[in-house]
């Protein structure tokens, strides 16, 4: 059993390794990064030093981490759950097609996609 579990842990690496091509864009241009499939798009443009706040660290308490997705892309995703939806209200510049990128995970379907970081944010977290 030991070696099955063994096995089955050395097949599942590969994939966890596997990453993709983004381009985000900001106010300050365009950023061609790699992602991780399974990462946030918050983690992924904080590992890429691309502004995007994400004030509440993606717990789904703020809208911070509002993005924008190519509609072929959001609609694969489907609907944002009620939580998600909740703090999208709050967000400035909402589209259609908004997310919060705390809560998309980068898959091995969005390859190339753009992801745009509107200009402003609406951080209604109290200071600390």
């Amino acid at each position: 059993l030991r070696a099955a579990f063994a096995a089955s842990r050395r097949l599942a690496r590969p994939s966890q390794t596997r990453s993709v091509h983004l381009v985000f864009r900001d106010v300050d241009g365009e950023f061609d990064v790699d992602a991780k499939i399974g990462t946030s798009l918050l983690d992924v443009a904080h590992d890429n030093d691309i502004e995007i706040e994400g004030a509440c660290g993606g717990e789904l308490a703020c809208s911070t981490c509002h993005v924008v997705l190519p509609q072929e892309h959001y609609d694969r995703l489907g609907a944002p759950e009620d939580e998600e939806e909740d703090m999208l209200d709050l967000a400035w510049g909402l589209t259609d097609t908004s997310r919060l990128g705390c809560q998309v995970l980068v898959d091995d379907k969005m390859e190339g996609m753009l992801v745009i970081v509107p200009e402003e944010t609406n951080n209604m977290l109290p200071d600390e």
